[in-house]
């Protein structure tokens, strides 16, 4: 059905910025509600951020707010993540998922299709 894949990963010091994107088979994310979720080594996946169908309503973790900004791109297939002064405890494996009910926000249960991830890796 959907497919979804992340690109935009890499290697960055503490400070640094990354976008992620996000790029789906259809251009299902113009009606879908969107979401960024990650895994550290060792950790439970845990939210990060998302944006509702409409592009108006956008939710982020706690640990995020102030550095990190998802948007939908300028085309529908397309969503990012914005990532500003990374820090090491961001490094993790980021997902995008897409929500067929536009209503999941941060509940990760609600997110129908995932991508493969993209690494994302900060040092100090």
């Amino acid at each position: 059905q959907v497919q979804l894949v992340e690109s935009g990963g890499g290697l960055v010091q503490a400070g640094d910025s990354l976008r992620l994107s996000c790029a789906a088979s259809r251009r299902t994310f113009r009606n879908y509600g969107m979401g960024w979720f990650r895994q550290a080594p060792g950790k439970e996946r845990e939210f990060v951020a998302a944006i509702s169908s409409s592009g108006g309503v956008t939710r982020y973790a706690d640990s995020v707010k102030g550095r990190f900004t998802i948007s939908r791109g300028n085309a529908e297939n397309t969503v990012s993540l914005q990532m500003n002064s990374l820090k090491p405890e961001d490094t993790a494996i980021y997902y995008c998922a897409a929500d067929p009910d536009g209503s999941s926000g941060s509940v990760e249960r609600g997110y129908r299709y995932w991508g493969q991830g993209t690494q994302v890796t900060v040092s100090s």
